[in-house]
């Protein structure tokens, strides 16, 4: 398994409860696994694990496995080569990532030189991971500075850096959200290809359902710093189980045939500062019983493949709401 998340515990000083409690995730090569969740729900919290990029101070339980190795235990040199190796992360908003007053190719060529390429060599292949996200005349591109790019453009840009180390997994944390439609499916389409032609594992952190329904092959759904439901992603969005999970769908919009009114989910998402003694949707559940405070949330297996926490889940194995419709992918 090239990403391994198990029962990883995060406690952030001065916070009542964990940012991230008892999660458990997996990506293979080649797998386009969902992550989806209300802010706040410790969604990029647990992309972070994975290159332990975390505060000082935080407590930490479970483990963090990536190829195979024990990400908590890297140290110095070892830890550097793998942020800048093994595992790429790729931002909601580019411009971040890129220092306004340098060339496209100076940051690119930074990364490549990180990996032990001298600078005649790390232009040249500049020049090439440019292309090969699609950018057309990559040559004057590298020469250019982040203004004269259009937002795609620099995400493209972005996505040529997490590139340059070859790296084995793919962190895309909201990584479209700011794009135009037509933007969007291009890098979704770029993405694609990248997976298919380097076996590259992708965890896609998205709050867009109907682009987690068509894209991905898993999808897990967080919610208060807890994985709440995982399935395939046909049968998550087809017959989710978990309430949060039907009050996600509920709230999304549809069209055509299946369309309805949107339903809201009633309160609040918690903030750190809330504690819980059971389930920590019971406050906002409508299908919530007294005893779902001081229940023990655990995963339960589904048929199909996939978990889902919810005490009374036996209970609640009717259909939730109208299926999101999937593109081919």
């Amino acid at each position: 398994m090239l990403l391994d998340i198990d029962k990883l515990t995060l406690q952030l000083p001065g916070t009542a409860r964990p940012v991230l409690n008892g999660v458990s995730l997996q990506v293979a090569s080649g797998e386009v696994v969902g992550l989806v969740g209300e802010s706040g729900s410790g969604k990029s919290t647990t992309a972070k694990a994975a290159l332990r990029t975390l505060p000082d101070g935080t407590a930490i339980s479970g483990s963090v496995r990536v190829d195979g190795t024990d990400v908590l235990a890297l140290t110095g040199d070892d830890l550097r080569r793998h942020r800048s190796r093994t595992v790429a992360m790729v931002h909601q908003d580019p411009r971040s990532a890129l220092n306004p007053v340098r060339r496209v190719g100076d940051f690119l060529v930074e990364r490549l030189t990180g990996t032990g390429l001298d600078k005649k060599t790390a232009r040249t292949r500049a020049v090439e991971l440019l292309d090969t996200v699609g950018l057309s005349d990559p040559e004057r591109r590298a020469r250019q500075r982040p203004h004269e790019l259009s937002g795609g453009m620099l995400q493209r840009v972005v996505i040529a850096g997490a590139l340059a180390a070859d790296p084995r997994l793919l962190l895309a944390d909201e990584a479209t959200s700011a794009l135009d439609v037509t933007t969007q499916a291009e890098i979704l389409s770029l993405l694609r290809t990248l997976r298919a032609d380097r076996s590259l594992g992708l965890l896609f952190i998205t709050h867009d359902l109907h682009l987690a329904a068509a894209y991905c092959d898993r999808v897990y759904v967080m919610y208060a710093g807890r994985v709440v439901e995982q399935q395939p992603a046909t049968q998550l969005f087809d017959r989710p189980r978990h309430p949060y999970t039907k009050g996600l769908l509920a709230c999304s919009p549809t069209l055509g045939e299946g369309r309805r009114d949107l339903r809201p989910i009633p309160g609040r998402p918690p903030s750190l500062a809330d504690t819980f003694g059971g389930c920590e949707f019971a406050d906002r559940c409508a299908d919530a019983e007294p005893a779902c405070s001081t229940w023990s949330p655990e995963p339960s297996p589904l048929s199909g493949g996939g978990s889902a926490t919810c005490r009374r889940l036996p209970e609640l194995a009717g259909p939730g709401p109208a299926p999101l419709k999937r593109s081919a992918r």
